[in-house]
């Protein structure tokens, strides 16, 4: 296999083995499968059956439930038995973190086991440890005297296993010889893989999770290209980013995350980790799905013969700096007015400026694009003073003709040229847009004649199918022939929904800046043809209107790829029967007083297991460590144990303030 997939320009699934989960087949391509988890205590045996039927009749085709002792893994039989009894005989999944004994009870029981090999034998604490190799191979032993009795059990019952590695969750002997990498998180799975493997136990679906959408994706990778060296073969994987968070901060973190990898094929399973009720997560996995069921191959993409970036470590295509644009600043935002019949100054709130009558002044918000795209638009009142216009072409000559003051006019007014009017025009600026459709069989002469161009700004985009794949060849061939021109990713979405736009929009834009391309993003939709055109009524969206909704999506999906920061981050657990509190209420409390700390990263854990580990990219931590208790942490540092829940939200917000990352709102 070459790189990680079957094509980069092609849409082929990978080839796995066949998995199979009760009556459940998995892999081998079959059709994608997707799943949630239960967030009641597995004792209480009514709930968590309501909740399963729930999930199910809303599409779910596996269920996990929790089982962080041996009491919780016993009970799975009752939950089993009274949903048999109800005519549900969906596939359930136990899941283990560090208690061996409860898997082995589990495995006699539902179809599936997922283990965590991070903490399923080892510990975590945060200890560096030096190994020798002789150290370290004893150790391998030991995990494997450990493992063994659960993989013969699973042989012997026919119970599928998932091996679950999870980003922050890696343990001491992995992080004190890999360190915190992706590289950390495949070793820690194929270490027990081999271990399967060599009890002839091949019934392992994978799954590699982080909160962080680039860590997730460059995992998956690696651990494809690792099984397909060592193996000659590639077990099922399961996709999904862990700790999303909720509203459309999570969609967005969990289609970047699960739909880059499934743009090239890969992924059998999906679970969208929302800290919602898990039925909602349903519908956002179907929508996910839905660009894939019949999505096929496009013989007009010509192959990459040589790949010019890594697809397994992060690094951002280097771009020549003009004016705020380039790879030695942040990527900037286009907001779209072509649809608008007119742009007023009060729009410009809806894109992060708001006016003061009284000092006659323009406040700039954190999430303020940087450029508005008027189309054949004129602007009539003054703009703020960061903010510049892009404009088709004979508009801005028009612009400059009548303007009074010129040389202001130049600075605020830029062109938009189409592909091959550059090349032909007389007259530009001291910054040109050039907008190319790359899916257009002449896309590439425009590739030599663009070369020693300069003040050029690039904005790709492609009308045919897969055009994800067809901008990121583009990319690879601008690269390699030496073009630095900074490029904008424009994406258009004609999606009947809110709901598919913002996948659409994560998907296509976000795909491309984890493997670091793109200076900018300009996302366009024409909201006369949503059929839910009114924002408003989206539970989980903040947008009143469509240029605040596509402003605001498109500054989450930069911040969803760490390529540009502008407000908080959340990383907050989905809930499971080993949650100590309300999550989604805690949640929105903890949200609702720190949603002004631009660039400060808030966890907030249910429980120990998605406690100092799952939130090692975050700069503070709420975490529950018992009924009614909380644990804040600092880093990875305790800071105090055992806050009351009713006094913890004040308390995490005087530790923002003796950290100095407080300002008042």
């Amino acid at each position: 296999m070459q790189w990680y997939a079957e094509s980069l320009t092609q849409y082929k699934r990978l080839k796995t083995l066949e998995v199979k989960i009760g009556d459940l087949l998995m892999g081998n391509f079959h059709p994608i499968r997707v799943q949630t988890m239960t967030t009641y205590d597995t004792m209480d045996t009514k709930a968590t059956v309501e909740q399963c039927i729930r999930c199910i009749d809303a599409g779910a085709e596996l269920v996990r439930i929790t089982a962080p002792s041996k009491k919780e893994a016993e009970n799975l039989l009752q939950i089993k038995n009274d949903l048999r009894k109800k005519g549900y005989h969906t596939p359930l999944v136990a899941d283990i973190h560090f208690t061996p004994n409860a898997a082995e009870i589990a495995a006699r029981i539902v179809e599936k086991v997922r283990i965590n090999p991070g903490n399923y034998i080892d510990k975590k604490k945060f200890e560096f440890i030096e190994y020798s190799d002789e150290e370290y191979n004893e150790e391998i032993e030991r995990i494997c005297e450990r493992f063994s009795p659960l993989v013969k059990i699973c042989k012997e019952y026919g119970t599928a296993m998932r091996i679950g590695t999870n980003h922050g969750s890696l343990s001491d002997r992995i992080m004190s010889r890999y360190g915190d990498t992706p590289m950390g998180m495949v070793e820690s799975a194929m270490e027990f893989l081999r271990i399967a493997r060599n009890e002839n136990y091949h019934n392992i679906v994978l799954s590699m999770k982080a909160s962080n959408p680039l860590v997730m994706v460059e995992a998956y990778r690696l651990l494809i290209r690792k099984m397909d060296d060592e193996f000659k073969a590639c077990y099922p994987l399961h996709l999904g980013v862990t700790e999303a968070g909720d509203g459309e901060d999570g969609r967005i973190k969990s289609a970047i995350g699960i739909g880059t990898l499934m743009e090239d094929g890969i992924g059998d399973t999906i679970r969208v980790s929302l800290t919602e009720d898990p039925e909602f997560e349903i519908p956002v996995c179907k929508d996910l799905l839905k660009r894939y069921v019949q999505k096929q191959e496009n013989a007009t993409i010509p192959p990459i013969d040589k790949l010019m970036y890594s697809p397994f470590e992060y690094q951002r295509r280097k771009s020549t700096s003009t004016a705020n644009l380039g790879s030695t600043h942040p990527p900037v935002v286009v907001a779209d007015f072509l649809h608008a019949e007119e742009i007023k100054a009060e729009d410009m709130a809806s894109v992060g400026y708001q006016y003061d009558p009284a000092t006659d002044k323009w406040n700039i918000g954190d999430a303020a694009a940087d450029f508005i795209y008027s189309g054949e638009k004129e602007i009539a009142f003054e703009l703020p003073g960061t903010l510049r216009v892009i404009c088709n072409h004979t508009t801005w000559k028009n612009i400059l003709k009548e303007a009074p003051d010129k040389e202001k006019a130049a600075l605020k007014y830029f062109p938009l040229f189409k592909d091959f009017e550059y090349i032909n025009a007389n007259e530009r600026s001291e910054l040109n847009f050039v907008s190319i459709d790359v899916s257009d069989a002449r896309s590439d002469e425009l590739i030599d004649a663009l070369k020693g161009s300069m003040n050029v700004i690039l904005c790709l985009y492609s009308t045919g199918s897969n055009s994800m794949m067809a901008v990121r060849r583009y990319i690879n061939e601008l690269t390699k022939k030496g073009i630095q021109s900074p490029i904008i990713l424009a994406v258009e979405s004609n999606d009947a929904t809110i709901d598919d736009q913002l996948i659409h929009f994560s998907i296509e834009a976000g795909a491309l800046l984890i493997d670091g391309m793109g200076d900018g993003i300009w996302l366009m939709n024409d909201p006369k043809k949503l059929v839910n055109a009114k924002v408003t009524g989206r539970t989980y969206l903040e947008a009143k209107n469509n240029y605040q909704f596509i402003n605001n999506t498109s500054f989450s999906i930069l911040q969803a790829t760490r390529t540009r920061i502008s407000k908080t981050e959340y990383i907050s657990c989905p809930s499971c029967g080993r949650t100590l509190f309300d999550l989604q209420e805690t949640t929105a409390k903890i949200r609702s007083v720190t949603n002004h700390l631009k660039g400060v990263k808030i966890a907030i854990m249910g429980c120990i297991v998605n406690g100092p580990g799952e939130m090692a990219d975050a700069d503070f931590g709420y975490v529950g460590s018992g009924p009614g208790k909380i644990t804040l942490y600092k880093g990875k540092e305790v800071v105090k144990r055992g806050v009351s829940s009713d006094v913890a939200v004040d308390e995490l917000i005087n530790l923002l303030k003796e950290s100095d990352e407080w300002v008042d709102p």
